[in-house]
C-alpha cells in the first residue's frame, strides 16, 4: 500500500504554513518507513488532486479556520467542511476534483483513505514566516496525530 503525507499551505502566510510544518517534523522520522512518501505542496483543487494519483491512501495536514480555538486539531473526512487549501474560489473542491480524477480513470485513494488532519489557524491572512504561538505549538501534536493514522504511533494517555 502507497501512502502520501501532505503537508500544504503557503510559507509566508503565518499559520497557513502549518501543513507545511507538520511535513517537514515528519519527513526524517518517516523516510526509510516502506511505501510512504512525505511531501509538501501549496495547491488545491484538481492539482491536489493529481498530486493523490498512484497512492492508495493519503493523510493531507493542513490549516483550517472553522472558528475553535487556536491550535485545536481536528481529523476530517473528504466530505467534510473546506480547509484552506481542500477549497478554492479559483478551482474545485477535493470532493470534485477526485470524482473527475476517477471518471478519468485515475488511480486515487477511495475517500475512505483519505484523512486530513486540520489544524486551526488564528492568522493565515498576515504576512510573515512566523506562526501564532498556539498553532505553532501544534505541530507536535499534529506529527503525533499523523503518526497514529498511519499506526506508527499509539496513542498515549
Amino acid at each position: 500500500m502507497r501512502t502520501l503525507v501532505l503537508g500544504l499551505g503557503n510559507p509566508i502566510l503565518r499559520d497557513d504554513s502549518v501543513g507545511l510544518q507538520v511535513a517537514r517534523r515528519l519527513a526524517s522520522e518517516l523516510a526509510g518507513v516502506e511505501g510512504v512518501d512525505v511531501a509538501e505542496d501549496y495547491h488545491g483543487g484538481l492539482r491536489l488532486m493529481e498530486r493523490m494519483v498512484g497512492y492508495d491512501r493519503a493523510v493531507i495536514i493542513d490549516a483550517i479556520q472553522s472558528g475553535a480555538c487556536p491550535g485545536s486539531l481536528l481529523r476530517l473526512a473528504v466530505d467534510a467542511r473546506p480547509t484552506q487549501h481542500s477549497a478554492s474560489t479559483h478551482d474545485v473542491d477535493l470532493p470534485t476534483a477526485l470524482a473527475v480524477g476517477r471518471q478519468a480513470g485515475a488511480h486515487l485513494p477511495a475517500s475512505d483513505q483519505i484523512a486530513i488532519i486540520a489544524v486551526e489557524a488564528e492568522d493565515v491572512l498576515s504576512f510573515g514566516e512566523a506562526m501564532t504561538p498556539q498553532v505553532e505549538a501544534a505541530i507536535p501534536l499534529a506529527a503525533r496525530a499523523v503518526l497514529q493514522e498511519l499506526g506508527l504511533e499509539k496513542e498515549r494517555a
